[in-house]
């Protein structure tokens, strides 16, 4: 391992030693340096500008956990009769437009699954960053199976400037400004700088493409320098530099292959095709991405059971997909306020002309594709209560997709409660006081 790579694991260590990691993901900037989780912490308290969380969202890092590590030969049941005619029933007349894997664990003596056309393969668009944040934690484990701390230290420590992979996208991140108390929200540019989980977390919260693309750069560097990662910049640079396309794109495809089937599941089924920016395209040209409801739903449990590479892997995975974002998509309904949801999504829509139709976002009449991943506890941080792994994808063209996963989670929501009399009904989330302000060093982001 190289000298300055090796100083700055050993300092990212003693950090590490130095603090507690006490509460994730809004009181988990100690532990993960992701900084604008301080923002979000202040919020709750008034004391800064970004948004308010639902009661849901506001759960420690001790909470945020997997679940079923005791059920680690659980699997996906047979399909149940009943409950399939009860999920039929809430998808209507566009239920042949509707894919979806739904499996209930509420009680985990008696896991309970319905399916509708959940073998029908569809693109995942932003689901499929979930395959480059397994092969993170997939090549984490590679370089350094024996040692979680130097993962951690990695992860908190390495810093990564932003470059031209991340051309084009408009989606916004959150900046945390801690010399005035405000979380700016804005486009990644050229220059901005981050830790590795840090781009991680843009790549997963508001689901930023050009985080996703550094993401991806840097997954090519751990597969390239192993042990080694990061590797001094001139060096990164020439890889990137000096490497024919072809072999860039042989290479990416190994390792979001690997982190598929290292982990037990069906590259046919799941399978991330390549960056999600069009200079990434350009530079790494790979393409090929695909999904199915219930390959995505035994990732989900997979992830529950510590099987996603390994226990504190699939943890740390879980608690990056909490959503301490604004909700949206299926996570938005209000019956799910109380709820803490593990969220990621992914849309596509495309549109042609049409008298009379006006073209808009989720609402595409040649293409309309939206999915949506989730892992729900309701309320959250109370046992007993309602959990179960859901994943919908809809192509159903002209009407609101977003509004439409909405009503459904909160069909859903429902049905579940119904399911489950013995769940109190109007319980509020099980929360732990916020720990009050103290002085931390954040990142200044000037706009």
């Amino acid at each position: 391992m190289k000298l300055h790579v090796f100083t700055g694991i050993v300092l990212g260590l003693l950090s590490l030693l130095a603090t507690v990691a006490s509460a994730y993901p809004i009181d988990g900037y100690d532990y993960t340096g992701i900084t604008r989780l301080e923002g979000y912490r202040l919020a709750q308290l008034g004391k800064s500008n970004a948004r308010r969380l639902h009661p849901g969202a506001r759960l420690s890092l001790e909470q945020v956990d997997i679940r079923l590590r005791d059920a680690a030969n659980l699997k996906i049941p047979p399909v149940d009769p009943e409950f399939q005619r009860e999920i039929l029933s809430l998808l209507g007349r566009n239920a042949s437009r509707y894919s979806i894997a739904i499996l209930d664990l509420t009680d985990r003596s008696h896991p309970v699954y319905a399916e509708h056309r959940a073998d029908v393969v569809f693109n995942p668009g932003s689901i499929g960053k979930l395959v480059v944040g397994m092969g993170i934690f997939n090549e984490l484990a590679r370089a350094f199976p024996d040692d979680i701390q130097l993962r951690e230290a990695i992860l908190r420590d390495t810093q990564v400037t932003a470059d031209r992979f991340i051309h084009v996208d408009t989606h916004k991140a959150p900046f945390w400004n801690a010399k005035i108390s405000r979380m700016i929200y804005r486009p990644i540019k050229e220059g901005d700088r981050n830790s590795l989980w840090g781009w991680m977390d843009w790549m997963l919260s508001p689901s930023s493409n050009a985080a996703a693309s550094i993401v991806m750069k840097q997954l090519m560097l751990l597969r390239h320098f192993g042990a080694g990662y990061p590797g001094f910049p001139e060096d990164a640079n020439a890889y990137f530099k000096e490497t024919p396309p072809a072999r860039l794109a042989q290479d990416l495809r190994a390792v979001l292959d690997a982190a598929v089937q290292d982990n037990g599941l069906n590259l046919n089924e799941l399978r991330q095709g390549g960056f999600f920016t069009s200079e990434g395209k350009r530079r790494v040209p790979t393409g090929g991405s695909r999904a199915t409801p219930r390959e995505l739903l035994r990732f989900l449990l997979k992830l529950e059971q510590g099987k996603i590479v390994d226990d504190w892997s699939s943890r740390e995975f879980k608690r990056l997909l909490y959503m301490t974002q604004k909700r949206i998509r299926y996570a938005s309904s209000p019956a799910l306020k109380n709820a803490a949801v593990y969220f990621k999504s992914g849309s596509l829509y495309q549109c042609r002309p049409e008298p009379g139709f006006q073209c808009g976002k989720y609402r595409g009449n040649k293409l309309n594709l939206l999915n949506s991943v989730a892992i729900v506890e309701s309320p959250a941080g109370r046992s007993p209560g309602l959990f179960y792994l859901v994943v919908v994808s809809s192509n159903v063209l002209k009407e609101n997709a977003a509004v439409a996963h909405q009503t459904l989670a909160t069909y859903i929501e429902r049905l579940m409660r119904r399911r489950h009399p013995e769940i109190p009904a109007n319980e509020k989330p099980l929360l732990k006081p916020l720990h009050p302000p103290v002085n931390r060093v954040g990142v200044s982001v000037p706009d």
